[in-house]
């Protein structure tokens, strides 16, 4: 039976550093702060932007969300970015995806400086992660990384299997991950929805990233014995066995590849918590960064 990788567990642990270096940088005069933007009423957003700007306060950094209405035109958000740029109490600038409809995601983005960019989703954030330079790496990608490396399951040398193609997880991960750097030097193999006979790569890896946006889509006879499991994917699921009549489980069917593999991470507790935790760092980060550009 596979090992559980304890996401919640690690990211307090982040947490806790993070909080030590705003302790030093409260002493120097400065308070971090991040802003995030929040466009429309998506209920699983709110929840995903309360629990960042939580953690931000409990370590003791300035945050505060910045709510406009789901039909606002997209200037006024791009607008409402740049004043955030120009705005000293905000180290960290986090645009909360998805977009409504009508917006497009990557002028929004793109509009964040990128000595804010915490969530580091901008076109020089991701231009600098692909020369081997990065400054701020994509939230979920950076905790993935270290969830393997406070796990004992350091990437270098190692195959990594990525299924999904996303700007927001797998592209920066894969870029990451190849790094000629300490923790990273992996091999890497990217698979998606055109990949044919995609179970015969995933058996190969050494490391299995599955981020498809499936429920259950991998499972147990699709991974390697031994193999190290990190599911990305969250999809609340019909389950007449619970009180609410849902559960939330991931894109990998947890029951069967957990009796294939060394270790795996479990929905809800694994991915999610460090992708808050990593953005909080990134956040940090950039106000340590602002105090030396002093």
């Amino acid at each position: 039976m596979a090992s559980i990788i304890d996401g919640k567990a690690i990211s307090e642990q982040i947490l806790k550093e993070s909080g030590e270096e705003v302790t030093k940088l409260r002493q120097n005069g400065l308070t971090p702060g991040l802003a995030a933007v929040l466009v429309g009423d998506n209920p699983a957003s709110q929840v995903y932007v309360r629990n960042k700007t939580k953690s931000c306060e409990q370590i003791g950094m300035f945050a505060e969300t910045i709510r406009m209405p789901k039909e606002s035109p997209q200037e006024a958000v791009v607008q409402k970015v740049r004043g955030l740029n120009r705005d000293p109490r905000f180290h960290g600038i986090l645009v909360q995806l998805p977009l409504p409809s009508h917006i497009d995601e990557g002028t929004v983005v793109n509009t964040v400086a990128p000595e804010k960019d915490a969530d580091g989703l901008t076109a020089a954030s991701m231009g600098r992660l692909a020369l081997g330079e990065p400054i701020f790496v994509p939230a979920t990608a950076a905790g993935i990384q270290q969830l393997l490396l406070r796990t004992g399951h350091d990437p270098e040398g190692k195959h990594v299997v990525i299924c999904g193609r996303s700007n927001i997880v797998s592209k920066p991960l894969a870029l990451l991950l190849v790094q000629k750097a300490k923790g990273a030097n992996a091999t890497v193999t990217m698979c998606h929805t055109r990949t044919k006979d995609i179970a015969s790569f995933t058996r190969q890896a050494d490391i299995l990233v599955v981020s498809t946006g499936v429920a259950q889509w991998v499972k147990g006879d699709m991974v390697k014995p031994g193999a190290v499991v990190i599911d990305v994917g969250i999809n609340r699921i019909n389950d007449p066995t619970t009180k609410s009549g849902t559960r939330l489980v991931g894109d990998v069917d947890f029951a069967s590849v957990s009796t294939k593999a060394a270790a795996i991470t479990p929905v809800p507790g694994g991915v999610g918590p460090m992708t808050v935790a990593m953005l909080v760092a990134s956040t940090v980060k950039a106000a340590a960064h602002s105090l030396k550009a002093r």
